[in-house]
């Protein structure tokens, strides 16, 4: 092989190897303004600014079009609350999401979809917590007790989906009934 040759191979080689690079950095550089841009997304539309409970919003892969699922969060909550989802419980926690608004196949609906398969995190809890907190900031107190009472009215129903014995007695379980009082307080008066 002539200098020239293996010259022109090296260079070839230094060519590539230097794209390549640039390329894992432009992607990296992309990524994170796509972080940092989700992130001051999320903190607009919360009102949140702790970076914690925003990097559990963000692992929860929560945007702008996803966000409003997270408002209905406590449902999962109720559904999780004796340690698994049976059937019945995820069909009226689907019922209860969808008379909130949220159409089959959209992107919230989605998410909270993926919410239900797995049992809730204190870190997610603290999130809806800093969320329904921030929220309480910007309500009168009749605006509080209408989304308290519309997401109590929905939980209650994914609580009572499968409780009680042949239909019979109290529906609603303690850990339940847990859930659904941390959702009252959340909500003051």
């Amino acid at each position: 092989m002539s200098s020239e040759a293996f010259d022109k191979r090296r260079r070839a080689f230094e060519e590539d190897f230097f794209n390549k690079q640039s390329q894992k950095l432009v992607d990296k550089l992309r990524e994170t303004l796509h972080k940092k841009q989700t992130r001051e997304e999320l903190e607009q539309i919360s009102g949140i600014h702790d970076p914690g409970v925003l990097d559990t919003l963000m692992a929860m892969h929560l945007a702008k079009d996803t966000f409003a699922a997270f408002a209905l969060y406590p449902l999962v909550e109720v559904a999780w609350a004796d340690g698994a989802v049976d059937e019945k419980e995820r069909k009226a926690f689907l019922v209860a999401v969808a008379e909130h608004g949220l159409a089959p196949g959209s992107p919230a609906h989605a998410a909270l979809e993926e919410f239900l398969k797995t049992k809730p995190t204190d870190d997610t809890r603290k999130a809806w917590y800093a969320w329904s907190t921030e929220l309480n900031h910007k309500l009168d107190a009749a605006e509080r007790k209408k989304v308290r009472e519309g997401l109590i009215q929905r939980a209650r129903a994914v609580a009572e989906a499968s409780g009680g014995i042949l239909g019979l007695g109290n529906k609603i379980s303690p850990n339940e009934q847990r859930v659904l009082d941390a959702i009252a307080r959340a909500f003051p008066d």
